[in-house]
């Protein structure tokens, strides 16, 4: 009988470790921290039960101008690493958060990909000319499959060097990740094939990389966090009636009121789409969708 009660007990005190369900107790998984909601998904979807995301920008604030709360630092005090996105407020923040707790790898998730310059009220298509020095960068990469793709490498290779015991397993999360996304892209390319019209016009310039992977152009009202002008509203409302555009997409985290303005001008309406949901590939998916109704066949 001794021989089987010390396996059986070897046993319990495993199963106590790993919780009821056989997955890692919180104490035994990596404390990821990470900028916004779509990166959680990221993160979760490559990390699995390996992974305890935390994520700075709560729903309803923006990324442009969010600031960490006392508890969320205290929290990146036990986290193994932050993964950056290149949001604005990691501007402000970044080197405070690593402050924070020097033994975190700061890993920058968007590290492989080339951002687009934006000037004026349009982005600089890349390879047209070289980038101007200070000019700003489009930020939001989360909004394209394709660049997606990259940074769910980046994230499973910084897992890997954090973790090196479970390889296998994020190998296996990733590629299963990464099938989501061409099945996404495919998805995408099918539901927007008949639309003829191929520019939109959008307050927060959040969707260029979207359009960009889906043959759309993005028009945007504010640039730089800077509303437009008085002569610049005028240009974009003949843009709008030149371009047939009778719907100005905004988000929620942003005031509508210069989008009112040029929806009212055109005849048109204001429709919310949401670039930060923690739902990725569906949010994605509908957005897909929604601009296939709006901009028409």
């Amino acid at each position: 009988m001794k021989r089987i009660i010390a396996p059986i007990a070897a046993i319990l005190v495993l199963a106590a470790a790993c919780g009821p369900t056989g997955t890692p107790e919180p104490s035994d998984r990596l404390t990821i921290t990470v900028s916004i909601l779509p990166q959680r998904t990221f993160v979760e979807r490559i990390g699995g039960d390996r992974v305890t995301v935390n994520v700075m920008v709560q729903p309803g604030h923006s990324p442009a101008t969010y600031e960490p709360k006392p508890e969320q630092l205290t929290t990146l005090a036990r986290s193994a690493a932050y993964f950056a996105i290149g949001v604005p407020f990691e501007v402000v923040w970044l080197d405070r958060i690593a402050a924070t707790n020097p033994e975190m790898a700061i890993i920058d998730t968007a590290q492989h990909i080339e951002r687009v310059p934006v000037t004026g009220h349009y982005r600089v298509a890349l390879g047209g000319r070289p980038p101007v020095e200070g000019e700003g960068r489009d930020p939001h990469t989360w909004l394209s499959p394709t660049l997606v793709k990259i940074q769910a490498r980046t994230i499973y290779e910084a897992l890997v060097e954090l973790d090196p015991a479970h390889q296998a397993a994020y190998a296996a999360n990733l590629e299963r990740f990464l099938a989501d996304i061409d099945a996404l892209i495919a998805d995408i390319e099918s539901t927007l094939a008949e639309v003829s019209n191929r520019k939109f016009m959008v307050f927060h310039p959040s969707w260029g990389y979207f359009g960009d992977d889906f043959e759309l152009e993005m028009i945007p009202i504010q640039v730089g966090g800077q509303d437009p002008s008085a002569a610049e509203l005028s240009d974009l409302i003949a843009t709008a009636r030149t371009e047939a555009i009778k719907v100005i997409f905004a988000q929620p985290e942003f005031s509508t009121r210069a989008a009112e303005t040029i929806a009212q001008e055109i005849g048109g309406r204001v429709l919310l789409i949401d670039p930060l949901a923690e739902d990725w590939l569906d949010n994605l998916r509908e957005v897909g969708k929604t601009f296939a109704q709006v901009l028409g066949g």
